[in-house]
């Protein structure tokens, strides 16, 4: 699966894939459609020498990522110097359960991806780039919100960061077993897929119907 070309990042010393390499690639579009599949990444930095793992929301425009949070937290007083960071997005499809414990494995599609930051603190981008977070998450509700306030606003880091290098790996296959495929043991793959499910309306005050957006975008 390893691809380099125009629509492709430079493999260099930072994002070459090592172990899998026949599960690896470069393809932009391929790393495009595995961030735009979830919006669950994991954001790492250092500090000090001690590094960071921290779990939020993102969003993608053209070849830049988006995630948010409070804007005294640690990850973006941080990140909003200008200091790199690795952001990992990861989608778990099946369980590939073989013939024995060593060519067990997962069926995955993940992508990391590095660059640096930067704090978008013009306020016509930060409403442009949270309703299209909004617009992803739950069509049609941003303009049902409630306005933000100043001192929400304030208190709201907004990081973008243009992705430098990054490499995509996926697995999409059965179990690898070979000679041991007559042992006598079931073999196979467990799908996995994330689902939403009808939502709960909120215990206080009165409830309000939902979008026709939102009816169409969770299939209610």
């Amino acid at each position: 699966m390893s691809k380099q070309g125009n629509g492709a990042f430079s493999a260099n010393d930072r994002n070459r894939v090592r172990r899998g390499l026949k599960r690896a690639s470069y393809d932009k579009k391929l790393a495009y459609d595995i961030i735009d599949s979830h919006f669950l990444c994991h954001v790492a930095f250092e500090v000090n020498g001690q590094p960071y793992v921290i779990p939020t929301s993102h969003w993608r425009e053209g070849n830049r990522l988006y995630w948010h949070g409070s804007s005294k937290s640690m990850m973006i007083r941080h990140l909003a110097q200008g200091n790199p960071a690795t952001v990992a997005v990861t989608q778990l499809d099946g369980l590939v359960l073989a013939r024995s414990a060593f060519n067990t494995s997962v069926n995955y599609r993940s992508v990391v991806a590095y660059g640096k930051p930067r704090l978008v603190e013009d306020d016509g981008a930060f409403k442009y780039h949270m309703e299209r977070f909004f617009e992803m998450l739950a069509p049609g509700r941003w303009p049902q919100l409630r306005p933000m306030t100043e001192t929400e606003r304030k208190a709201t880091g907004l990081l973008e960061m243009e992705i430098e290098d990054a490499s995509a790996k996926v697995r999409a296959d059965p179990p690898g077993d070979g000679d041991e495929a007559s042992y006598p043991v079931w073999a196979g793959v467990v799908p996995i897929s994330m689902r939403q499910h009808a939502p709960d309306v909120a215990p206080e005050g009165e409830a309000a119907p939902l979008s026709h957006g939102l009816l169409d975008a969770y299939k209610l």
